[in-house]
């Protein structure tokens, strides 16, 4: 199920995303189980999502998507500032990726 995006497929996401509002907030207590269960149930309903990190430094923020990623078997797609971008194709998929 995991698979790792082209720069082609990448680029597509980032178009899809860019109009979406951050569906997921990361508080300041991290990547928490609830916060774990509130993305995967977000990228089962929309494949594609946008998620609020806190304001931490850099390192830290690329720390909290990698886990997110890991927590839900997505992939991160971008991270500009405090917004991450998550991707997980649905058992049915209703994004279709240019190959």
């Amino acid at each position: 199920l995991y698979m790792a995006l082209t720069a082609k497929q990448r680029k597509y996401l980032k178009a899809l995303a860019h109009p979406r509002k951050a569906v997921v907030q990361v508080g300041n207590a991290g990547v928490t189980d609830a916060v774990l269960k509130e993305t995967a149930r977000a990228l089962e309903r929309h494949e594609l999502i946008k998620v609020r990190l806190p304001a931490v430094e850099r390192a830290a923020r690329a720390e909290l998507t990698r886990k997110l990623c890991e927590g839900t078997e997505a992939e991160a797609v971008q991270e500009i500032g405090r917004v991450a971008v998550l991707y997980r194709r649905a058992q049915k998929p209703r994004l279709k990726l240019p190959e």
